[in-house]
């Protein structure tokens, strides 16, 4: 995406391009992240994007954890383990298919906020909102890169397995897994709210009221 100058100061339309960049986000489902994903001056981009996040009294409350290949294994029987916990009557095959969804994109990451590091006047959802802020500058960054991404959670985020396997400890919450890659196919884009769905004045009705 290239900074087109505006003709009146010879600057670029930086609100236009922030606009197309934001628009052109939309997740691809991890099933058609293929190879290759980023490269490591790639992953360095986005994962520094995530540094721009508002971050109040600066205590970096969240952490992007990659899932190598070679432990993508591991996150399968975590993810079997987590549904067996759920439901030792789980089929075969259920099982099966929750341990493949750890084999899906070539860049996984896990994202976690920790609740108790630093002041502990910043609640938690304060920092969760900022973890948000740094995991939408991660996706606009892939985005921006030509790379498809999606975001996926679930139930085993909160498994006991999972937590072992991530060493979470105390008052460390893991919110979501990042997919990032080659978009192998794109679904249809969804339909934007308008403004008007979520916005109002002080004073105005409710929508919908």
């Amino acid at each position: 995406m290239r900074a087109t100058p505006s003709p009146e100061t010879d600057a670029p339309d930086w609100a236009a391009i922030a606009g197309e960049l934001i628009q052109a986000r939309q997740t691809v489902l991890p099933k058609r992240l293929v190879a290759p994903g980023p490269d490591a001056a790639q992953q360095q981009a986005i994962l520094a994007a995530a540094t721009a996040a508002p971050d109040h009294r600066q205590l970096l409350p969240w952490r992007f954890i990659a899932v190598p290949a070679e432990r993508r294994g591991a996150l399968a029987d975590a993810f079997a383990q987590a549904l067996l916990e759920r439901d030792p009557t789980a089929a075969p095959e259920q099982v099966a298919q929750a341990g493949d969804k750890a084999y899906r994109a070539p860049w996984l990451m896990l994202v976690v906020v920790d609740g108790l590091c630093g002041d502990a006047r910043v609640d938690l959802h304060e920092r969760i909102l900022s973890t948000g802020c740094a995991v939408q500058n991660v996706l606009l960054m892939a985005t921006a890169l030509g790379f498809g991404s999606a975001l996926t959670s679930g139930q085993a985020l909160g498994s006991d397995s999972l937590r072992q396997l991530f060493d979470l400890r105390e008052g460390q919450h893991a919110l979501c897994f990042i997919s990032i890659g080659t978009a192998l196919s794109h679904g249809g884009s969804r339909v934007r709210p308008a403004v008007a769905d979520f916005f109002r004045t002080l004073g105005e009705d409710p929508p919908g009221a």
